[in-house]
């Protein structure tokens, strides 16, 4: 019982860095139409940016107030890089997935290979807080600190999302602008505004994830944004395009598969396991869990 409860709670802490990575792609894939396959390179963006803070910013004493920092700076980071990427390679492609693809790998390869050259390639561990490497216990299972706080950090951005999407003008302004973009703009409204902002906002989230993802494997490399890309897209795929619940429970669904299968079998089949996983979703609701049916 006490192994079930430590594996759930590590479950729900990579869960959290899967919602945070796909949630951004399914925003930005599912409301905008656009497949930027250079996402996870900007989560890798987010982690170095935090790490930079906590291995040299020592200005700041306080591990713990050094992370806030971090995190602020690795979301500033995907907002600038975000707004850069829409303006000059995605705004005059839409509607072009194939120059999408191109343009957003090529990004995805310079971006890993400028982080490589100027980092190097080798894992950098990351300082952090000593209540991170602590430990909570629950229902007798020790629970690391870092799980719980990705996990709430994760819960918290989901509500936001959520409350946005469906309570918040411009939530409903961007919703409208994906269903109909011309009736939107005849009615006087900057729909490209409003798409600028998805994505500006997918890649603030990337990074607020990779700055997470930095601390739950207690360092990162250049590669560990694109080695997470397969389980973003499987995660969105499952979850339904666009919708930011099916997301959350996707993430939650191939994390738990992950992490149950590689320790009650083997390690390793667990990733097979999420691919099966995703047939088995795509054969009995094709469009995902709570993503809509196409119209005819």
């Amino acid at each position: 019982m006490t192994t079930l409860i430590v594996l759930t709670a590590t479950s729900l802490g990579l869960a959290g860095l899967y919602f945070l990575l796909s949630s951004g792609l399914s925003l930005i894939f599912g409301l905008m139409d656009v497949l930027n396959v250079a996402h996870a390179a900007i989560f890798g963006v987010g982690g170095y940016a935090a790490w930079v803070v906590m291995d040299r910013f020592d200005l700041i004493d306080s591990l713990a107030a050094r992370f806030a920092v971090a995190t602020v700076v690795a979301v500033i980071f995907g907002c600038v890089l975000g707004y850069f990427v829409e303006r000059t390679l995605i705004a005059r492609n839409y509607g072009d997935h194939l120059t999408q693809i191109l343009i957003t790998l090529g990004l995805a390869f310079v971006m890993e290979g400028l982080i490589g050259g100027i980092f190097s390639y080798s894992p950098q561990s990351i300082a952090q807080p000593a209540w991170f490497t602590d430990v909570t216990v629950i229902l007798g299972g020790r629970i690391p600190n870092s799980r719980i706080l990705i996990f709430g950090i994760s819960a918290l951005v989901l509500v936001s999302l959520l409350f946005f999407m469906k309570k918040s003008k411009y939530g409903l302004i961007i919703r409208a602008g994906v269903e109909n973009r011309r009736m939107v703009q005849a009615l006087g409204i900057d729909v490209a505004r409003s798409f600028t902002f998805v994505f500006v906002l997918g890649a603030a989230l990337a990074c607020l994830g990779g700055a997470l993802g930095a601390v739950y494997f207690t360092g990162i490399t250049p590669a560990l944004g694109p080695n997470l890309l397969i389980f973003a897209f499987i995660v969105v795929i499952i979850g339904g395009l666009g919708s930011i619940g099916g997301t959350a429970i996707a993430a939650a669904l191939v994390a738990f598969t992950q992490q149950i299968v590689n320790f009650y079998v083997s390690t390793g089949l667990g990733d097979i396991a999420v691919v099966g996983l995703l047939a088995a979703v795509l054969l009995l609701r094709p469009q995902g869990l709570l993503g809509r049916v196409a119209s005819a």
